[in-house]
């Protein structure tokens, strides 16, 4: 509230008080200028404030009808100034409390402000009423218009029930000016303003929409308050062979570059169902201004559709597509071998295999894909196979009382896993994926043939596996006799897990 504006209205309040209690006390003054001065040059004399002595007015049978008539006349205009005063009192009260208020709050605490004051003015008029006039009974005036209130009650039903419905909504206070309310049935739009009689909502297509506080108070409303964040979602599709990882990232930065898309809280892209069609998503945004969510979806489904583009990520649309498989062509099944040859040509632990067996294990090797955050193999399970990551990469974990430890980080062309597809040991570590990450998997049976073909290979690798261990022992294990040493060798161990002799 601006200090010229409290100011300007002090200054009028302070000229109209001081102008009504100056005019108050001067009104005895010429009541008694009135009896003494005036009237009395008829011969009129009184005994008390108005009360006319018979004998002055023998003759004159008007003379006590005008002294009713000027006695009524001051004592009405006491009232009416004295409820000028009043009125003047608690409006500047009413403009000190609720001035400070910001304009929406002070919209929606009219209805409020005017019931309060109503109920003042009632009781100070009594008040003043019973002053002037002691004798008249007002309990009596109210109770032989029983019958009137009861009429006039039942004629202005709705208005009476659209009054108290609002004021049960001034209690509550479930929305303010500015807010966007949704209602049942009836429409969404912003809250313009809220009086004694209903509400205006300014819809999203410009038109008014008023609703009655009695009608309003029976219906659900939600509200989405314009001070704090609120969320929206927009669905999309995909088709299933593109990658979810992929998806969720580009699309979480599309949609959070959006205008109107509140920085504070990160948007949540994810999978809502796997469909007939493809993949079917939901991404989760909050907004600044939630007015402008209409416009603000419009823009995200653009964002995303550009973005898609660029990526070279397909939508889904609710076709069937007939798929007659035929068999593969043998140049793609030999590309595919080749690749994963070189791959294996790239990792330590295989140098000692001729090209010949490498090749074999690469037409058994088998491609998994895992997405972020996904365990590849888990501390304490038995297994049977290896893995060499070709894209991507994972944490080496350890649990370490309540968290867990990142032993190491591996990229492409590491490889773990070894000792369980070499000796069957349990997993010693989890293994998990940070972004979406492609393995090779090598099992047990398509390396085994290759042992009993060539027994030579199996010391070779042993030797070089029984090197890493070492690397990897603490010193306490270290501190072990020679025999034991040996008894615990790779080479022991991986001819007794794939029965050689």
């Amino acid at each position: 509230m601006p200090a010229s504006e409290l100011q300007r209205k002090a200054l009028i309040f302070v000229v109209l008080a001081a102008a009504v209690i100056a005019v108050l006390a001067a009104i005895p003054f010429v009541e008694n200028w009135i009896q003494k001065d005036f009237l009395s040059q008829f011969g009129w004399r009184f005994l008390s404030p108005w009360e006319l002595d018979p004998e002055s007015a023998k003759g004159d049978m008007m003379a006590a009808t005008y002294a009713h008539l000027f006695e009524h006349f001051f004592r009405l205009l006491k009232i009416v100034l004295a409820m000028v005063l009043v009125i003047a009192i608690v409006r500047f009260i009413t403009f000190l409390l609720f001035g400070r208020l910001s304009e929406s709050k002070r919209e929606i605490s009219s209805l409020l402000r005017t019931v309060v004051s109503v109920a003042v003015y009632i009781i100070a008029f009594a008040i003043i009423f019973q002053a002037q006039y002691p004798g008249v009974n007002l309990g009596s005036i109210f109770a032989g218009s029983a019958i009137f209130g009861i009429v006039v009650g039942l004629a202005l039903q709705d208005t009476l029930g659209n009054l108290f419905a609002g004021i049960a909504l001034q209690a509550d206070q479930p929305f303010q000016v500015g807010d966007v309310v949704s209602i049942a049935n009836r429409g969404t739009g912003v809250v313009e303003n809220v009086s004694w009689r209903g509400v205006k909502i300014r819809t999203f297509q410009n038109k008014l929409l008023i609703i009655s506080n009695s009608v309003l108070g029976k219906e659900s409303i939600e509200v989405a308050s314009k001070g704090s964040l609120n969320a929206r979602i927009v669905n999309f599709n995909t088709l299933s062979s593109n990658s979810p990882a992929k998806t969720i990232q580009v699309v979480r930065e599309a949609v959070r570059l959006a205008e109107n898309v509140s920085p504070k809280i990160r948007p949540n892209v994810r999978i809502r169902n796997l469909g007939d069609s493809g993949i079917e998503w939901e991404v989760k945004y909050w907004l600044d201004n939630y007015a402008k969510h209409n416009d603000t979806d419009a823009l995200v489904r653009q964002r995303i559709w550009y973005a898609f583009q660029r990526e070279k990520i397909e939508f889904s649309s609710p076709t069937r597509t007939i798929h007659i498989e035929t068999k593969p062509q043998e140049a793609d099944i030999e590309e595919h071998v080749n690749a994963v040859t070189e791959r294996l040509n790239n990792v330590s632990i295989f140098a000692p295999l001729s090209d010949e067996e490498t090749e074999r294990l690469a037409h058994s090797a088998t491609i998994r894909v895992y997405a972020p955050g996904e365990p590849i193999v888990r501390m304490g399970q038995e297994g049977r196979s290896m893995f060499v990551i070709a894209r991507g990469s994972v944490d080496v974990q350890i649990p370490q009382g309540s968290s867990t430890k990142v032993l190491n980080t591996l990229h492409e062309n590491d490889f773990f896993g070894e000792m369980s597809l070499l000796t069957g040991e349990p997993r010693t570590a989890t293994v998990v994926a940070i972004e979406e990450t492609e393995v090779l998997q090598i099992r047990k049976v398509a390396i085994k043939p290759i042992f009993e073909a060539n027994p030579e290979l199996v010391k070779a690798i042993g030797e070089m596996v029984d090197e890493r261990r070492e690397m990897l022992r603490s010193i306490g294990d270290q501190e072990t006799n020679e025999e034991e040493s040996r008894e615990r060798s790779v080479f022991t161990s991986i001819r007794r897990f794939f029965g050689l002799k």
